[in-house]
């Protein structure tokens, strides 16, 4: 399980916006497994922002890709650069604090 900061009401948003966007992110419990990290893959590849292979692994790809979707959404995940950092960690907070 790898949450990157986030407690479990907001990781549990972040699973309905993924469930709600037709990408199978599983039971809605709070806890980013693999389930939810494979269903996070398939959106952000799906929408343009190469998180590479859909393994449910949270590598250097998959945090890039998610920097760049914060981003894009007005969050500041800072730059692009494939590491889970503060600034990053604060965007992907801010983002999930309500549902999508």
């Amino acid at each position: 399980m790898n949450n990157l900061g986030l407690n479990t009401a907001r990781a549990q948003n972040w699973q309905s916006c993924l469930n709600a966007w037709g990408f199978d992110a599983g039971t809605v419990d709070g806890q980013l497994g693999t389930n939810s990290w494979m269903a996070a893959q398939r959106m952000l590849n799906d929408w343009g922002y190469d998180a590479g292979t859909v393994d449910g692994a949270v590598g250097p790809n998959t945090i890039t890709a998610l920097q760049k979707f914060l981003n894009a959404v007005g969050e500041n995940a800072g730059n692009p650069d494939g590491i889970a950092g503060p600034q990053t960690r604060a965007a992907f907070w801010n983002y999930n604090a309500t549902g999508c």
